[in-house]
Order: structure tokens, then sequence, then C-alpha cells
């Protein structure tokens, strides 16, 4: 079993001095803090397995009460400030929280639906009023920690069940395997609502009594301030390459970090290539959802392969599998599955949909695959994005892959959508760089040497900007929804 999240707070904030945040509390004051809200949560009756709904902007109580949490055993149940009531309420019914904590603005909309609700303002008041000495109830292994939605881009969001174990297991692998240590400053730009900027990298910086530059948005001109007094950044792909059009990102301004991660969203190998060119440092890219928190990584230490995500975390096992679930040889592409202590416990009061997604012991990711000779994984998308066009397997990936290598291509995105002879038609929507001009024919043109024939886009579509979620990753299934008919009467 690994060290308790909470145990490991405990154990740094016996050194006085030791900072949690920069220009911030140390680690003994933010665990006095959680002592606070912690009593505070017990007097407005809230008991070890009741749930907590925040939906409140960055700030850095969400981390004193996510850890607040965590130390009376109520389940912690993070929503992206960003949506509305309407979207908010699915939420409040399928978990029944027993408190709901929101920004003010928020509190009347949220009671309308019924919530108990209180904005977070009035509950840290409360919460400095209590003293700090609590004594946390006894926590097992299996217990929920956290019940995180998944975005919910088809059909209604799942609530995550993460025990305390899966968080707990894949901060030590990660702390490990990306050498973080008490000298380490990293720069916190994410959101804290999903598992990168909540998970990721809060336990990174606790397991390891590190500190951390906290920003309450990613903001370019911010992040290049404060790289001078940073040693890691982890970001999304889109923070890379919004960086890479400031004149500012230079190997000086870089210098004093030691490493870049990206993840949430897939890093186009030319984003690799530049950043490493510019700065001299290449990107580390690691994998994972929130079903399973983190499941692989590029290495610390030797190749961090561009277009790859690297190889199986400590203690997590991968494997690659045919439509009837056999285990596929190397290098062949198929469905990615998971074991591990790093992977879910299930979905909230879906039993029948958690049985779906396991099979002998195994969590069938809904991604697609291969391993290459080497060890490292590639992703070349999610099974539901697979194009069958003409009865051939079209993976967006490398489409886009090739489209993203053109001179003037910003972002691309690959989709199938409904053809009258192939079944399905591949199609390319693209985003032209700065300055560029893109044309459709030229891109089809310029791949034919790259790509067979039944990959090649039947149509490029040159857009504005393609959809995309808070973390990053572009919307397929309203790109599929918008041009659905696009070969209508073709």
């Amino acid at each position: 079993m690994s060290t308790d999240v909470i145990a490991r707070l405990k154990q740094m904030a016996t050194d006085p001095g030791r900072v949690w945040l920069v220009g911030g509390p140390t680690y003994g004051e933010l665990l006095a803090r959680t002592g606070q809200l912690a009593n505070a949560l017990i007097s407005l009756g809230l008991r070890k397995g009741d749930r907590l709904l925040l939906q409140a902007e960055k700030c850095e109580a969400v981390l004193s009460l996510y850890l607040a949490c965590l130390r009376t055993g109520v389940i912690f149940l993070p929503v992206n400030p960003g949506y509305t009531v309407a979207e908010t309420e699915h939420f409040l019914r399928d978990a029944e929280p027993a408190l709901a904590v929101t920004d003010p603005g928020r509190v009347e909309g949220l009671q309308a639906l019924g919530a108990r609700v209180m904005d977070l303002p009035t509950l840290l008041a409360q919460a400095e009023g209590r003293g700090d000495d609590y004594a946390d109830p006894a926590h097992g292994p299996d217990d929920l920690a956290a019940i995180l939605y998944t975005s919910g881009t088809t059909g209604r969001s799942k609530g995550v069940m993460l025990t305390r174990e899966n968080l707990a297991s894949n901060a030590e692998a990660l702390v490990g395997l990306w050498r973080f240590t008490e000298t380490d400053v990293l720069l916190h730009a994410l959101p804290v609502f999903h598992t990168h900027g909540l998970f990721v990298a809060t336990n990174c910086v606790l397991y390891s009594g590190a500190s951390m530059i906290f920003q309450r948005a990613f903001q370019p001109a911010a992040v290049l301030a404060a790289l001078p007094q940073a040693t890691v950044m982890m970001g999304v792909p889109t923070f890379y390459t919004r960086l890479l059009s400031d004149p500012g990102l230079t190997r000086d301004a870089t210098a004093h970090v030691r490493l870049f991660i990206s993840g949430s969203a897939p890093l186009s190998p030319a984003t690799h290539a530049e950043w490493q060119a510019r700065t001299g440092h290449a990107i580390l890219e690691r994998y994972g959802m929130t079903e399973t928190n983190m499941i692989t990584s590029n290495p610390y230490d030797g190749l961090r392969r561009a277009g790859t995500v690297g190889m199986p975390l400590p203690g997590v096992a991968v494997r690659i599998t045919g439509p009837d679930g056999e285990v596929l040889p190397q290098g062949e592409a198929g469905s990615i599955e998971v074991r591990g202590p790093n992977v879910f416990q299930g979905y909230w009061r879906l039993p029948e949909k958690t049985a779906e997604e396991f099979r002998d012991g195994w969590f069938i990711t809904g991604d697609m695959g291969a391993v290459d000779a080497q060890g490292y994984l590639s992703i070349l998308g999610r099974a539901k994005d697979l194009v069958i066009s003409g009865g051939l397997n079209v993976y967006p990936a490398e489409v886009e892959a090739a489209l993203d290598d053109l001179p003037g291509v910003a972002a691309s995105a690959v989709i199938g959508v409904p053809h009258p002879d192939f079944g399905e038609a591949v199609v390319a929507c693209l985003v032209a760089a700065p300055g560029a001009a893109l044309a459709e024919e030229p891109v089809r043109v310029a791949l034919r040497d790259r790509l067979a024939a039944f990959k090649l886009p039947k149509r490029v579509l040159i857009l504005d900007d393609l959809p995309r979620n808070a973390m990053g990753k572009v919307q397929k299934a309203e790109l599929r929804r918008i041009y659905s008919a696009l070969f209508q009467g073709a």
C-alpha cells in the first residue's frame, strides 16, 4: 500500500520552513488550514462518505478544501466553474452531494435546483473561527477520495470513483519517475477541477515536499515571467503552442527549468520539434485519463519520442487487444487496456456500465494504440473516432501527424462522416498558422506521397478554430455533428 496523501502532508508539515505555495502558506500552515476546514465541514453535519461538490474559480482554497475532504473522508467532487447551472444540475442529481460549495454569484442558481449551497468565502470564514486540531478518522486504501465526472462528449457524464490508493500510488510512481525533490518549484497554471491540475500536479508537489508557483489561469506573459523561478512546468499542448508564438520564449527564459511535461491531449510532433529547437528542452509527454490517473510516460533519462506517450508507469500494465479481446502481437494496432493500482473503482451508481468497461480485470480505455519494439506506446485515437472507409481502418492520429508536418498548419483534426459509397469518408479540419494561407486541393496534393490513397481526406476544411474542451482536447463529436451532412447527395 502506498503512503496516503494526508500522511504525506503531515510528514512534510513537520518542517516549519517548507513552502507549499511560493508567496503563500508553508506546509505547516496548509495542514492547519485543512484542520480548520475539516472542523468546519463536521460542524455542518458532513460525515465520511458524504459528497461535497465544489464549483469555484481557481484559488488556493480549492486545494485546501480538497485536502480537508481527504482528512474527513468526505468525497471531493470538483466541477468545472465554466459549466452553466443547467449543466451542473446533472451532477447534483446524480451525486446527491450533502453540500455544494460555489462562488457567490452561483449560489442562487444552485439553490433553485434544491441543493444545499454555501459560498466559498462563507465557508472559509467559518473555518477561520475553528481550531486547527482535527482527529482524522481511520481511512483505508479502498475508501473513495473523489468523484470526477467525465467530459461527457458522448451521452451523460459518468462519475469516476477514485480511491485513496489510486491517488497515492500514482503520485509515488510519478515523483520517482520524474525525479521530483524538495528543491523543485512547479509552475501551476492548469485548472484544478481536472485530474491533471488537481491530482498529478498537486500530489507530485506534496509527495516530494516541493513548492508551487500557483497561477489563477494560463497567461503566456505571466508564465514566461515566472519560468526563471520554476524548475518544472506541466501543461496541455495549447500552452506550448501559445508560448511558441511569443518572442519572449528563448533558451535563456527556460534555462532554469529542468522538465517540461505535456498531457491531457496529444502533442503534435511538430510542436515537440519546434519547442526543442527554440528552447533546447525535449517536452516529456505522458498519457492518462480520468479513470486511470497516469498510465504511461516518456522517460526522464533517455529518448523522449515525439508522437509517443512512452512506457507504463511502475506497477501499471498495458496491453493491446483485438476486437474479440485477444492480445495482439507487438506493433499491431488495437484497443488499449490497462491494469494496476491507478485504475478507478468504477462509475458512480452505474454497475452495469462499469462491468462493460472491464475485461478479466483489465480496464478498456476506449483508446486505440500500438506498442513498438522499444516499448513506446503510440495513441492512434479514440475507438469511437476510428474511421472505417471502404472497409479499411484509418487511424486519425496518423493522418493528423502528416497534416501537422505541412507548412502553415497550426492544428488539425481528422474525423469520419457518413458517405454513400465508402460508408465513412475521411475529413480533415485544419487551422492555419498566423500569416499562412491554406487551401483544400494543395493540402490533398501534398499528402499523396505521405499517405495511402484510402487514408487521404476526401475533403479538407479550413476553419478559424477547432472546438475544444477546458483541457484543450479537440471535440471531434462536435465536428462530426456539424459536418455529418457533408456528403449528402454525393
